[in-house]
């Protein structure tokens, strides 16, 4: 395998585009590694595990702001984001489980003609609303993590300065 990528290959290998990977370079969360004689960016395999990294903690719920603090503070290793990435699949496919069971008794239920009750629905429409409500309390969670930083980070500030 190459080495080497300029930015359009990069694009073209990632399913990201060319635009989001100058605009991560402009934030200065994905800086290339190089530069053709031409002028045009290249990208070596570290930069591949920092634009995996930086992809997952944005699956993850951090905002690119919070992916460049936690990042830059080397907060998480490559080895922890795998096991966020883990963590994280492993909750959406047990949620989904539980959807499909709830679905699967209901369909049993309407097939056999028998009647489905009020509580039938609302456990489904809860199972339903676990999707729905995920982004918005992954935000949440987001905002508590970067306060928490944000805190760690003038504490060791101010340690440094009474020092």
């Amino acid at each position: 395998m190459k080495s080497l990528w300029k930015v359009g290959e990069l694009a073209k290998l990632t399913g990201l585009t060319v635009r989001t990977l100058h605009y991560y370079d402009q934030l200065g969360l994905l800086s290339p590694s190089g530069q053709t004689d031409a002028g045009h960016r290249l990208y070596n395999e570290m930069n591949v595990s920092r634009l995996h990294q930086i992809i997952s903690l944005k699956e993850l719920g951090l905002s690119l702001e919070e992916i460049q603090l936690a990042l830059s503070s080397e907060q998480f290793s490559p080895l922890e984001i795998i096991g966020l990435q883990i963590h994280q699949i492993q909750e959406q496919i047990r949620q989904q489980q539980q959807l499909l069971e709830k679905l699967r008794h209901i369909s049993k239920l309407m097939q056999g003609q028998n009647k489905v009750t009020v509580e039938d629905f609302t456990s489904l429409l809860q199972a339903m609303k676990i999707d729905v409500e995920k982004p918005v309390i992954a935000r949440q969670r987001s905002w508590e993590r970067h306060l928490e930083l944000l805190g760690e980070l003038l504490t060791k500030e101010n340690e440094s300065r009474e020092s």
